[in-house]
C-alpha cells in the first residue's frame, strides 16, 4: 500500500471540533489537497468520495471504501425498512447481510420523536463505525480516504440548526394549514 505521509502531516484534527466551532478544513480544499499527492487511480477514487454509496456494490479500488459503502449501504436500507414497516407498508425481508447492531441503530433512530435527534444518534452511530473501521496504518491511502468521509459527516451535521428547523418546520406546516 502506498504511504502519504507528506498529505497525512498537512490534515488538521478535526476530531475536536465542537459543534459551534467552524472547522479547520472545507471539503474543497481537502480535495484539492489530496489531488495533488495521489496518483491518477487514487484521484478518481477521491472524485467519487461521497457520504452516499453507490445504490449496487461496485469495488472501488479501496479496501476501505468498500467496506464504508457496504455497511452505509446497509444502515440506509435497515432504516428505509423499519419506516415503511412503521408506516405498514409492504416490505421485503431484510437481507442477510446486515446486522443485528445495523438494525437496531435503525429501530433506535426511526422510534425517536425529533428527526433532529435522530440524525445525531445516527451521526455518533456512523463516527463509532467509523473509529472500527479506520485503518491501522494511519498514513495509508485508505487513512486518507477514512478522513475524507470523517470530514464529510463533521460538516454534513454541523448544516443542522435547531431554530432554522424549528422555523422551517412552522412555514411547511402553515402552508400545509392554508395559514400565513
Amino acid at each position: 500500500m502506498k504511504e502519504q505521509y507528506y498529505l497525512v502531516s498537512q490534515l488538521p484534527d478535526i476530531s475536536s471540533a465542537g459543534e459551534k466551532s467552524t472547522l479547520p478544513i472545507t471539503e474543497k480544499y481537502y480535495r484539492d489537497l489530496c489531488s495533488r499527492f495521489l496518483d491518477e487511480s487514487d484521484r478518481a477514487v477521491l472524485k467519487k468520495l461521497s457520504l452516499e454509496p453507490p445504490r449496487n456494490p461496485e469495488a472501488t479500488g479501496s479496501d476501505f471504501l468498500d467496506n464504508w459503502y457496504s455497511f452505509e449501504r446497509s444502515l440506509r436500507f435497515a432504516l428505509a425498512q423499519i419506516r415503511a414497516q412503521k408506516m405498514k407498508k409492504d416490505v421485503g425481508t431484510i437481507p442477510v447481510s446486515i446486522t443485528a447492531d445495523i438494525v437496531q441503530a435503525a429501530r433506535t433512530a426511526v422510534g425517536m420523536d425529533s428527526p433532529l435527534s435522530a440524525e445525531q444518534f445516527l451521526y455518533e452511530y456512523r463516527l463509532s463505525v467509523l473509529n472500527t473501521m479506520q485503518p491501522l496504518n494511519g498514513f495509508s491511502v485508505d487513512a486518507v480516504f477514512a478522513y475524507g468521509v470523517r470530514l464529510m459527516l463533521v460538516q454534513r451535521m454541523k448544516v443542522f440548526d435547531k431554530e432554522k428547523g424549528t422555523d422551517s418546520y412552522h412555514k411547511i406546516y402553515d402552508t400545509i394549514l392554508g395559514e400565513k
